[in-house]
């Protein structure tokens, strides 16, 4: 690989004040709308067109809209005092209009508009007292001169000192410093999607020639979107090559501890849960190492998938570990496969940094030893004095919560170890594509039998009272609830006082001992104590923060009130109303809102009071808020794109993805003819960390 960017693409990261009427004050203007260099002004395209075709008459355009005719200057009206605009009136083929001036010079406007000539004027009509005027055109010209005004302009973001002349005759320049490049798309996908070449593309998406060809859908715009995730993926697909070049080691398991855990289940594996067993299976016997994601709804069944996926660890001589953002999770996850385990005669310890002094250093013994098969926890899992006797397979639970060397560190306590990352958000298949594409994807999309429908509710704060004698009547009757409490400012202090206000305020309404408390800034030790007490039935309601979201199941608990339900995100109230309906009770999810409703926060509680699929809910997110928000600030590694929008081209990322997979299986080091025209347009796309994989590669 050559050691640095080709010669021929500099003309296209030098500075901009390379660019005619660029100077170093206009440069740092730019820089608000992200372009630095000529190449940037490449991939900034115009976000609507004006239509400024020649009319013959002022009269065939509706009021409001842009018109473009030549008509001749009848007389001026100068404005009689201070305040009053100059009134110029002009005749076209069909009327007379007015061109209004509210401020300029009347000497200027004059001779811009000398009585008896024609002019070419272009502007915005209005109706004002019955008459259609055109206030402060935006071109006035002599009819001879209106080559110079195109039929359809761009019309390009703008930020504070750049103005749309400015962005569009240096995006112009920039097109223009474009050196010949080879195809790097597949030619069959080019001719079957009907794409024009990548210097066709820029130069008809810089210069529409209608309001269709601003569009997503435009051929030119798919073109340069589908560039943009290609170069995305390929980075990633080179990512997961050079991982899976990371020698695996097979682990062939011989189904007997499997077996025994599916005869002592009263149900059958649903047939997703068994195409993602069948998937983690060939992934663990192949000589490459697994790096799957495993994305399944609340409920879908994941604890069951993850326990044979570590039987099969166990079952070949090794060991297996799970790894959960919180001690609350890690209990569960210990609970959840600890009695299944026994059935197959496996051993599963739990660590957590609560484990101290003998009792510790015990289970840290028979751990290197190999007496332990299965190893649950937090973050401990990843301390230096946490030693395997062989891991072959580690889990990771809700990744987005931990940091990518956290999965690291974990991984490298074994030879070759494979990895399984689990997750219950289920994300949008473009964000996932984008954000998780290094990895191979199975989606649990089907809920395990036994699991009751969730009667989701709507009811504005001002009948509290009435939800309070409501929960009265529950509690009486034996049932559970939680009461989350809103989220106030994104802060877990102000959020604990919410919480507290609110714990005092049910305790007093159901009596003393029912109404329990959890919250992120009580002490570990405190928060496990009170679930405890929740999941053994003595605490009949629990008050809490979001601390709750992920992962807790109490089957007895049927209940679920979210407070200020408006100010929660639709995925996050989707997993919230997962904590509910793991019973045989039938369970109630209560959105309290605040009155008046947003138009956006009354669409984001209807949809989740429409339906439980928290795929659709996923997409129904995305569309609403965006892919920054539906990932949080904690997903920043999310790509930005320029062109492409990941709410509505998910399709064109999974054909990017297929493609640079494909790719890469066919010509691992860009060694073909296509392989050498994707490493410059790597070089063009600034994808340098790919172009590093390559070297290394």
């Amino acid at each position: 690989m050559s050691a640095g960017r080709p010669a021929k693409l500099f003309p296209l990261f030098a500075g901009l004040e390379s660019l005619p009427g660029v100077g170093p004050k206009t440069a740092k203007s730019f820089s608000g709308l992200s372009v630095v260099r000529p190449r940037d002004l490449l991939f900034t395209l115009p976000h609507s067109v004006i239509d400024r075709r020649r009319r013959d008459s002022v009269t065939e355009v509706p009021a409001g809209e842009v018109v473009t005719v030549v008509a001749k200057v009848l007389r001026h009206q100068l404005p009689r005092r201070k305040g009053l605009p100059h009134r110029v009136f002009l005749e076209d083929a069909a009327t007379t209009f007015q061109v209004v001036f509210f401020r300029g010079a009347s000497d200027w406007i004059e001779k811009q508009l000398p009585v008896g000539v024609k002019r070419l004027v272009s502007g915005k009509t209005e109706l004002f007292d019955g008459q259609i005027q055109m206030p402060h055109p935006d071109h006035i010209l002599d009819p001879a001169a209106s080559d110079d005004l195109p039929m359809f302009e761009p019309v390009y973001p703008l930020t504070a000192g750049v103005t749309q002349k400015t962005v569009a005759k240096a995006a112009r320049a920039a097109i223009d410093l474009l050196p010949d490049l080879p195809e790097w798309i597949d030619p069959g996908l080019r001719a079957r999607e009907g794409w024009p070449s990548f210097a066709e593309a820029l130069k008809a998406a810089h210069a529409p020639l209608s309001t269709n060809e601003v569009t997503p859908v435009s051929p030119a715009r798919q073109r340069l979107a589908y560039d943009e995730l290609f170069a995305h993926q390929v980075t990633l697909a080179l990512a997961r090559a050079r991982a899976r070049r990371g020698k695996g080691r097979p682990t062939v398991g011989n189904g007997a501890s499997r077996g025994s855990v599916l005869a002592s289940l009263p149900y059958r594996p649903t047939g997703a849960q068994d195409r993602a067993i069948r998937d983690i299976e060939n992934d663990m016997a192949a000589p490459v190492r697994m790096n799957r994601l495993l994305m399944g709804d609340v409920g879908s069944g994941k604890t069951l998938v993850a326990l044979m996926a570590l039987l099969i660890a166990v079952e070949a001589g090794g060991q297996g570990a799970m790894m959960a953002p919180t001690e609350i999770l890690a209990r569960q996850h210990f609970d959840g496969l600890h009695p299944l385990a026994q059935a197959a005669g496996v051993r599963v310890e739990l660590l957590t940094g609560r484990d101290k002094g003998a009792a510790r250093s015990q289970k840290l013994a028979a751990l290197a030893r190999g007496d332990i098969d299965i190893l649950v926890g937090t973050h401990a899992l990843f301390q230096p004095e946490v030693v395997f006797c062989d891991l072959r397979l580690a889990i990771v639970d809700e990744q987005h919560r931990f940091g990518v060397a956290q999965r690291l560190a974990l991984a490298q306590k074994g030879k070759s170890v494979d990895v399984l990352v689990m997750t219950a958000t289920p994300i949008p298949r473009s964000l996932s594509l984008a954000h998780y594409g290094d990895m191979d994807l199975s989606v649990l999309d089907e809920k395990p039998p036994g699991r009751t429908a969730v009667r989701t509710a709507l009811s504005s704060t001002e009948r509290l009272d009435e939800v309070v004698d409501h929960l009265r009547g529950a509690v009486q009757d034996g049932r559970q609830a939680y009461w989350v409490c809103p989220l106030v400012e994104e802060s877990e202090v102000v959020d604990m006082m919410a919480a507290e206000e609110r714990f005092k305020m049910l305790r007093a309404s159901l009596g003393e001992g029912r109404v329990g408390l959890l919250h992120g800034q009580m002490p570990s030790e405190d928060k496990d104590a009170v679930m405890a007490r929740f999941a053994a039935g003595d605490i009949s309601v629990l008050v809490a923060t979001t601390v709750i979201e992920v992962g807790v199941n109490v089957p007895n608990a049927s209940i679920m009130v979210i407070e200020r339900a408006e100010h929660f995100g639709l995925a996050q109230l989707h997993q919230l109303r997962g904590r509910v309906g793991r019973g045989d009770v039938v369970s109630t999810c209560l959105l309290l809102y605040q009155p008046p409703l947003s138009e956006s926060g009354r669409r984001r509680l209807e949809i989740l009071r429409e339906t439980d699929d928290g795929f659709r809910i996923a997409e129904e997110d995305l569309a609403m808020r965006g892919a920054g928000d539906v990932l949080g600030t904690a997903q920043s590694g999310l790509p930005r794109f320029r062109i492409a929008d990941l709410e509505r081209q998910s399709a064109l990322m999974a054909l990017a993805q297929s493609d640079a997979r494909k790719l890469l299986h066919d010509d691992p080091d860009l060694k073909s003819e296509r392989g050498l025209a994707v490493r410059l347009f790597l070089w063009l796309m600034e994808k340098d960390e790919a172009i590093r994989l390559i070297s290394v590669g």
